[in-house]
């Protein structure tokens, strides 16, 4: 059937949506989420159809994205029918059926997912199939592989490539814009692609943001790490692995993770990876609780590891409370650029300072912590993380205090005399985001008091900032319902720390941390 173009001049979140009047669908035996196939001028794209009534008989609408894909403006002619199943739905059901799939299948379902032939309907579908039945080791090695093939890849032309990655869950975790400088100084490179935050209050390109632009194209990329052997860069642009950015936008709402094995092994390699640390923060205040469930993923990610060609070991980190003082992007730009000068918080030195040690013994070093030590005592550090700032725009001579914080500001103070017993870091969180984190850069918190800290009583707990008055005002009111920091005299006088169901309903959040 012959029907006439008209463009919507509003997106629909990147997916491949076309409008037809509800007769023309019954003419074309179509319902609202078929698949219909759109050809004009030799070339062919697959949309998901949206049924409405009371729409011109004789058109077809299309959003922004199906209207670039199918190269058309408005007003012409297209020809449109029924598009058939794609094959890959039936390893869905496969999958839903509890059945194993095998590469080519899994390849299948990635590739459509990537072209937008899969709803998201079906989409979840397969996700809660993995969840509900996991995936085997050659599940996840096929998966990762088919996420690498229906992207882009990254080539620097030479060996080793080294990088860091955490897998997320507590706030304030600055280290890599530390790591990376470490191992760049030493000659080493470290392309580090990172993502934005999505449940946290900052994620890596969010702090890096504060110091210099993080939007690099490919060729940006390549041109600052042959400067400086390193790059702190957002990677949700480069379309490397771009299957994992549409299976986490579906994931998010279902408030699952099925893919985090094959998610970010799958850009390590990517990014052409060798050498991978794996940062596991382990604790009441992480998304890994138990040292038995960390060792278990760790062991995962260096079997998956040697599957793809790249040797992985995996840091059990201490994920109790926020890592270092400073929750938010310019507060966390702030605290790594001081430790980095040999100031900063002792955690989060002696953090960054042992993951880039382990980078260093992965490629044969010796003694690799002293070797990172060393590298920051002597401001090599330093002067290579404002090398990478200079090359990818910013301005190399940043102090910490030039990043701007809110003006706006709050402190919380302790009730009582006492020891810090806990800190609810999913408390913490939340009172940062609505303070304003991430979009707002200068938005945050700074910890006054950590784990074991003596306080005396109206002490200053922690202080809240923000860009707005009203964004204060209700992460102000959210932190005195929270409490996030629960005090307690000595040792044992207070053992509850929560009831269920709770006195005051609160939300519960998830986590989602690449």
């Amino acid at each position: 059937m012959k029907l006439v173009v008209g463009v919507l001049k509003i997106t629909a979140g990147g997916k491949r949506i076309a409008i037809i009047d509800d007769e023309i669908a019954a003419l074309l035996g179509v319902h609202s989420s078929d698949r219909i196939k759109l050809s004009y001028k030799g070339k062919e794209v697959i949309a998901l159809a949206n049924v409405a009534a009371d729409f011109p008989p004789e058109r077809v609408w299309l959003y922004s994205e199906m209207a670039e894909a199918l190269q058309v403006t408005g007003g012409e002619t297209v020809e449109v029918h029924l598009a058939a199943m794609p094959e890959s739905l039936n390893y869905v059901r496969a999958k839903l059926r509890g059945e194993r799939l095998r590469a080519p299948e899994l390849s299948n379902i990635v590739k459509d997912v990537v072209e937008q032939h899969l709803s998201d309907i079906e989409i979840s579908a397969f996700l809660t199939a993995l969840k509900i039945y996991g995936l085997d080791m050659s599940e996840t090695e096929a998966l990762s592989r088919a996420m690498v093939e229906t992207g882009k890849s990254l080539s620097f032309g030479k060996t080793p490539i080294l990088d860091k990655h955490s897998i997320g869950g507590i706030p304030g975790d600055k280290t890599s814009i530390i790591v990376v400088p470490i191992v760049a100084a030493a000659g080493f490179i470290i392309p580090k692609t990172s993502s934005r935050a999505i449940t946290s209050p900052a994620g890596t390109a969010d702090r890096v943001e504060t110091l210099c632009p993080v939007n690099l194209t490919v060729d940006e990329i390549k041109d600052v790490v042959n400067k400086t052997n390193g790059c702190l860069v957002w990677g949700g642009a480069l379309e490397l692995a771009p299957a994992d950015d549409l299976f986490i936008r579906v994931e998010y709402p279902l408030g699952i993770d099925p893919l985090l094995l094959p998610s970010i092994m799958s850009k390590k390699k990517a990014i052409g990876a060798t050498h991978l640390v794996v940062d596991i923060p382990t604790g009441s205040g992480a998304k890994i609780k138990s040292p038995t469930e960390a060792y278990t993923l760790a062991s995962d990610f260096v079997h998956l590891g040697e599957h793809l060609g790249i040797t992985v070991q995996c840091a059990l980190t201490l994920g109790d409370q926020p890592l270092g003082c400073c929750i938010g992007p310019a507060l966390e730009a702030q605290e790594a650029l001081i430790t980095l000068m040999g100031k900063g918080p002792a955690d989060v030195y002696e953090k960054a300072l042992s993951l880039a040690g382990m980078l260093f013994e992965l490629v044969g070093e010796k003694d690799g912590r002293k070797k990172a030590e060393e590298i920051v005592r002597s401001g090599k550090a330093e002067c290579k993380l404002r090398e990478i700032i200079e090359a990818q725009g910013g301005n190399s001579n940043v102090k910490p205090e030039d990043l701007p914080v809110g003006l706006e500001k709050a402190e919380v103070r302790a009730p009582k005399k006492g020891k810090v017993l806990w800190i609810n870091t999913e408390s913490i969180v939340r009172v940062a985001r609505a303070a304003g984190t991430p979009k707002d850069k200068g938005a945050g918190i700074i910890l006054k008091a950590k784990i074991g800290d003596s306080v005396a009583k109206d002490s200053t707990l922690f202080e809240i900032y923000s860009e707005r008055s009203s964004n204060l005002e209700e992460a102000l009111e959210l932190a005195k319902k929270l409490e996030p920091v629960v005090l307690s005299k000595k040792s044992g006088e207070r053992m509850v720390i929560g009831q269920f169901p709770a006195k005051t309903e609160s939300e519960k959040s998830f986590i989602f941390e690449r």
